[in-house]
């Protein structure tokens, strides 16, 4: 069954109805384009001629109708990266898991109501690698009356982190999925689509934010890049961590911010300093072992109004600075006490990362000592069906597109961040799922392993968010590790940077019915088969129960 749009905005307003929610229409035309950037020219897909693509500016409690058009010659979807999306699926975007792509010439409109969420969020392409330049920030301010728990600031600045690529990516993509090999790193860094001065035909470009002393600014920090992890700083100014992942934190004073893929950071600076001209500069914390990086560093400019001298650059961490890092993540806590699952109805244990297919030495066997890359979560290498999404299948009962057996722990224990035997090294191709019962709480342990390499890997939950209860280096040990777990003012984010060579803890009540996805957001590693994903069951009575499938829905 399907429904009109009238009956789904009623639907929608009842879930999360307010005095003041407002509803706003938009218009998405995804586009190709050219684009000038590093002397050279070439087209790249993005939004209304915009790269980064327009900022959505709501309230929490609005409903929003999101018209995207494809006028792109690829398939291509829409991700509100972090929005809850409670009991909406549909709006959620990922290709194949929640919906069939929108075809070239086609549209969809993204319904959705924002529940309880405020912050810094944002939105991306959710289809092969087009988020390299399909991608915007989501502001989402509190409801009126309501206002920021710090000081009102004197500008708000979107900071989006992205990187570059000489080529179409695309091109890029194919040409590591018919290798086998990893794909080639890309040429800048960018902060809001620009490299900056340090770069060759970029000073033009740069972005710029004009201040005035003792001005306080709200600087919302969006890693949009595809496949690296960065660090950020402003020269000589303190940078007041005061969100991440639009949840509000218990405030603490940085010079460096590490922000991963898929991750936001709300921080609050004052213009303090003598006035003059001061670089924002991001560049690469990467961790794999012998893997190529980009290791630029992309620059704007925090320009006091009138100063003149060359801006200074700041001091990042050395690329592979892990103890910055740590030391960073554990100050990132809730502000107060908060509610964490104590009863844990499933205990659920995942080894992820690098692993190896075997192939015959050739042009697609490029990878390290004649294999292919892939990736895996608990052994299972994850592949998207192609005739029908998940979601679909699922609420249409469609036999044959997926199993539900993914295992809750690895099929073989073994040394995971020691040396592993080669036979490890091979994982299974598949699309399983896990089911979850409504209501139940869950905790999932991340593990990192070392087959080719250790890495720190950004993991995203598709419709939740979770309390990071724990973290730490080498393997879980659960007599010992779980004593130290933090059950009271667990940060809660949407994307976990499970450290280099170590583990994350993470936990969650299942009160979000529906099919969703969870993933590394390095997509080099998604493309490779790291994911897999949650049948969340319906409770019961309406308010615990999918929507119903909105009548312009793609068909595949």
């Amino acid at each position: 069954m399907s429904i009109s749009r009238a009956l789904f905005l009623s639907l929608l307003v009842s879930i999360a109805f307010t005095t003041f929610a407002e509803i706003h229409n938009y218009e998405f035309k995804v586009q190709e384009q050219a684009a000038t950037r590093l002397c050279k020219n070439h087209r790249i897909v993005n939004v209304n001629g915009q790269f980064p693509g327009p900022t959505i500016d709501v309230q929490n409690g609005d409903t929003l109708f999101v018209k995207v058009t494809n006028a792109a010659p690829y398939n291509v979807t829409i991700h509100w990266h972090g929005l809850r999306q409670l009991r909406n699926p549909w709006a959620d975007g990922p290709e194949f898991v929640t919906q069939c792509p929108i075809r070239p010439g086609g549209s969809y409109t993204y319904r959705f109501t924002i529940t309880d969420q405020e912050g810094t969020l944002w939105w991306h392409a959710h289809s092969r690698w087009l988020r390299a330049t399909v991608y915007g920030a989501l502001v989402i301010r509190p409801k009126s009356g309501s206002s920021y728990p710090f000081p009102k600031p004197t500008i708000e600045f979107p900071v989006i982190l992205g990187e570059w690529w000489d080529r179409k990516v695309i091109s890029v993509l194919r040409q590591a999925l018919f290798s086998g090999a990893a794909p080639n790193v890309s040429d800048a860094i960018t902060i809001n689509g620009q490299p900056g001065d340090l770069f060759r035909c970029s000073g033009q470009g740069t972005t710029r934010l004009s201040v005035n002393k003792g001005d306080t600014v709200l600087l919302r920090v969006i890693n949009a890049a595809l496949n690296q992890q960065l660090f950020f700083s402003v020269a000589n100014h303190k940078l007041t961590v005061v969100a991440t992942d639009a949840v509000y934190t218990k405030q603490f004073t940085t010079n460096v911010i590490m922000v991963g893929p898929g991750q936001t950071t709300d921080v609050l600076l004052t213009t303090d300093q003598q006035p003059g001209r001061y670089y924002m500069a991001a560049r690469a914390y990467a961790t794999a072992r012998n893997a190529p990086f980009d290791n630029t560093t992309a620059t704007a400019i925090l320009e006091y109004k009138s100063a003149t001298s060359q801006p200074i650059l700041p001091q990042l961490p050395a690329y592979n600075d892990t103890n910055t890092v740590t030391a960073f993540s554990n100050q990132i806590k809730s502000p107060g006490k908060v509610t964490v699952p104590t009863k844990i109805d499933e205990n659920l244990f995942f080894t992820m990362g690098f692993g190896f297919f075997n192939c015959t030495p050739g042009p697609r066997c490029q990878g390290p000592n004649n294999t292919r890359f892939g990736a895996s979560m608990n052994n299972v290498s994850f592949v998207l069906p192609n005739r029908v999404s998940l979601l679909q299948a699922y609420t249409q009962k469609i036999p044959n597109i997926y199993t539900t057996d993914f295992p809750p722990v690895p099929p073989l224990q073994f040394d995971y961040t020691g040396n592993v035997p080669r036979g490890l090294w091979q994982p299974v191709k598949g699309t399983k799922l896990y089911k979850l019962k409504f209501g139940s709480s869950v905790q999932i342990v991340l593990q990192d392993t070392s087959i080719f390499s250790t890495e720190d890997h950004p993991v995203h939950l598709h419709g939740y968010h979770f309390y990071i209860v724990g973290q730490g280096f080498g393997n879980f040990n659960p007599s010992r590790d779980t004593a130290n777990f933090n059950l009271v003012d667990p940060p809660q984010r949407n994307t976990i940077d499970v450290p280099v060579g170590g583990w994350s803890a993470i936990r969650f009540v299942a009160d979000n019915p529906g099919v969703w996805l969870m993933h590394c957001h390095i997509d080099a590693h998604l493309a490779w088969g790291f994911a897999m994903v949650f049948i969340v069951e319906d409770g019961v009575g309406e308010s615990e129960m999918l929507l119903p499938p909105p009548s312009d829905l793609p068909q595949c």
